[in-house]
């Protein structure tokens, strides 16, 4: 079971480096900065995958895992609405500034809360 968790936590940084990828290249967008497709599944990948890494971190014992049910709560928060703002602005052809620099800062804080809070 090691394995299959092993598995999806790196499906989950997988996800993380699609959001944050699909972030950067938004930074340098001449006409207007959209939601690409990098970004929504991203959202969709760390939602699905965290929620998954919490379910078996609580269920399976000989994982040996111990999960914060503080962090985890803030870090769904977040991620929800990271991907309820991915999928609202998807459709749009420009989206504000104050959107886009949301999901930059709410993605990066979604990092230093994973690693930071113990």
């Amino acid at each position: 079971m090691e394995f299959v968790y092993d598995l999806v936590l790196v499906l989950h940084f997988f996800g993380l480096a699609s959001l944050l990828g699909g972030i950067m290249v938004q930074l340098s967008a001449r006409g207007g900065r959209v939601v690409n497709l990098a970004m929504l599944h991203g959202a969709l990948t760390q939602l699905v995958t965290g929620v998954a890494l919490v379910g078996m971190g609580e269920a399976v014992d000989s994982l040996g895992k111990d999960v914060n049910q503080a962090k985890i709560g803030v870090k769904l928060v977040v991620v929800l609405i990271v991907t309820a703002l991915c999928f609202a602005y998807r459709k749009r052809t420009s989206i504000a500034d104050g959107v886009f620099f949301a999901l930059f800062g709410l993605s990066a804080a979604n990092v230093v809360i994973a690693v930071f809070w113990t």
